[in-house]
């Protein structure tokens, strides 16, 4: 029996059966873009951890630091004796995420959380209730985000009841939305909100401006800036999930400046610790500060350790350059994918922006997605030594997330994986 084997054996007995993982074998120790299993077996990262090691796993000055602060001391809740680190993950989160207007930002542990929050700032500030989401949404496993993540299985099923107020607006989703383009694709969205919400009552617009779990989706040029300037025109909160797409994952510090955004509140979390739980909500001042003195906040929100990896993970992100090195990911593997495509008719479609990039797999012929095609490509990955993930609505995406600091060799190996995976 080999160590993950017996791992896998006390897990088991062990572990809550409704916590699944991708692979079963169990990891040892890893450095950049690889890691290395209990048997001693290699894998090559396109996952990231979910798009959380941006910096490559085991980063230096991530690893520095948190040893250096671990040193000096632990905890003491923000709320109850604060330090600097807190302050300087705040004053970087201000001067990164897109808009010149005056912000200000709180921290949490997890994206969900980060979530929650920026939906309880918005409803205070603007005294409403209802939070508009889209089709094929992801934005966590607590209960306000389940209600407001779109896909029931497996995050969603038999654990309702959940929170009211939310409702749903069509998402532009270009390979499945028959040729309408982005203003288009807005109109039909806004229509829905206008007619099932009424404009007066929404607090909050939230979106991803790419879709992570609900399948990579780029939205048609134009359908962000449109439902943004309505928000905006009826006095609703714009609010930019980015904690999958943020921090140099899609060649820019965040997704939303490919088209110009300038959200009203950013959430952020996954590579903006290193590997270390933090999240944010960063946002114009009169909003995040209409919120009473002890609104906000957590135990462990912004803990020092996380802290420190923050600091960290943005310093090695801008001394590698890895919004750089995110555009040369997109330069290498997106024509090594639509080459493939080419000559593989179950591949849909080529998508996605950096280092934040997926394939759509079909029934040949159509669009019926093809989740059985799909999960077999993956399975063929992992087997040969390619960590790589499933998502979407349909079951029926293969996304690729791999560490800003991947290798071309590495990324070349996991190319010829994949291309003999989807080979058969």
């Amino acid at each position: 029996m080999s160590l993950s084997e017996d791992l896998h054996k006390r897990r088991l007995a062990a572990v809550a059966r409704g916590v699944g993982s991708v692979v079963n074998s169990y990891i040892d120790s890893a450095g950049g873009a690889t890691l290395t299993d209990v048997d001693g077996r290699e894998w090559i990262d396109f996952a990231s951890g979910i798009a959380v090691t941006s910096v490559g796993n085991a980063a230096p000055r991530v690893v520095q630091a948190v040893r250096d602060q671990v040193e000096r001391f632990t905890h003491t809740c923000f709320m109850v004796a604060p330090y600097e680190s807190y302050v300087a993950v705040c004053e970087q989160l201000i001067a990164l995420t897109p808009g010149t207007f005056e912000k200000r930002a709180a921290l949490f542990n997890s994206g969900a959380e980060a979530v929650e929050n920026a939906v309880k700032i918005a409803r205070h500030a603007t005294g409403r209730q209802a939070v508009v989401v889209f089709d094929h949404a992801y934005h966590g496993r607590t209960n306000l985000t389940m209600a407001l993540t779109a896909k029931n299985m497996p995050y969603k099923h038999r654990f309702g009841p959940f929170a009211p107020e939310v409702y749903r607006a069509p998402m532009s989703y270009p390979l499945r939305d028959g040729g309408l383009d982005g203003a288009e694709a807005a109109r039909r969205a806004i229509d829905v909100i206008e007619k099932q919400v009424g404009a007066g009552n929404v607090a909050a617009v939230l979106i991803e401006p790419i879709q992570g779990e609900g399948g990579f989706v780029v939205p048609a040029p134009g359908f962000l800036p449109a439902v943004a300037a309505w928000s905006s025109a009826n006095g609703a909160v714009f609010v930019a999930d980015e904690i999958q797409t943020g921090f140099a994952r899609t060649g820019h510090w965040f997704a939303g400046e490919h088209e110009g955004l300038e959200p009203d509140l950013v959430t952020t979390a996954k590579g903006m610790g290193g590997g270390l739980p933090i999240a944010g909500v960063v946002g114009r001042a009169d909003l995040m500060d209409a919120v009473h003195a002890g609104g906000l906040g957590g135990t462990y929100g912004g803990n020092p350790v996380a802290c420190a990896a923050a600091l960290a993970a943005i310093e090695t992100m801008r001394e590698l350059d890895l919004v750089a090195a995110a555009r040369h990911i997109e330069a290498v593997l997106v024509p090594a994918l639509r080459t493939l495509a080419s000559s593989a008719p179950e591949v849909a479609e080529v998508r996605g922006r950096g280092a934040m990039i997926a394939i759509e797999i079909v029934e040949p012929g159509g669009l019926t997605p093809d989740p059985v095609r799909t999960a077999a490509i993956n399975k063929a990955c992992h087997d040969a030594g390619l960590l790589t993930l499933t998502c979407g609505t349909y079951g029926n995406v293969l996304r690729f997330l791999p560490p800003l600091v991947i290798s071309d060799e590495d990324l070349q190996r996991g190319i010829d994986i994949l291309a003999r995976a989807i080979r058969g």
